[in-house]
């Protein structure tokens, strides 16, 4: 049921990305290594290295930002013409669950970072980072996974105890 099985257009993707160096290699609650689907376990001395690697300091968002950030990516689909499903920015990362017919999930991230970039750069003209490199685009290919990543975008954040697999 994975992205690499999948031949044409899923019903829609489930996007996540985090702010900078908010989620470091090594981090206690897991991470994952570029090209490698697993979740590798804690290493503080990984993460001590990535935390005195940054060029920046760590971007955590206001309510302000979230909003801005909620507002550009809704704003993007509808340009797009792409069906967004929910878009919930936290301080630390954001869910997106958008159909974007003929793109592919990591086109689609980029964009929405890159637009998110040029209008949080308003704010933070001085701020190089806003992004950590890459992030996730699960496919969603059936109409009760889509239910489910949208119950888990939109509310699981503030209720742990909803289960999204």
């Amino acid at each position: 049921m994975g992205a690499e099985f999948n031949t044409g257009d899923p019903l829609a993707y489930f996007i996540t990305w985090t702010t900078y160096g908010t989620w470091l290699p090594g981090d206690e609650r897991g991470w994952k290594r570029k090209k490698c689907g697993e979740i590798q376990p804690p290493n503080p001395a990984l993460k001590a290295i990535s935390r005195n690697r940054m060029t920046d300091t760590p971007f955590e968002m206001t309510i302000e930002d979230r909003s801005t950030v909620a507002s550009v990516v809704k704003k993007h689909c509808e340009v797009r013409g792409w069906n967004l499903y929910v878009v919930n920015p936290r301080s630390n990362h954001v869910h997106v669950v958008v159909a974007a017919p003929g793109y592919d999930a990591k086109t689609v991230r980029s964009q929405f970072q890159a637009w998110c970039t040029r209008t949080l750069k308003l704010r933070y003209p001085n701020r190089k980072h806003f992004w950590t490199e890459g992030g996730s685009g699960r496919f969603v290919n059936s109409e009760t996974e889509l239910e489910r990543v949208v119950l888990y975008a939109s509310e699981a954040q503030d209720r742990k105890d909803l289960e999204y697999e």
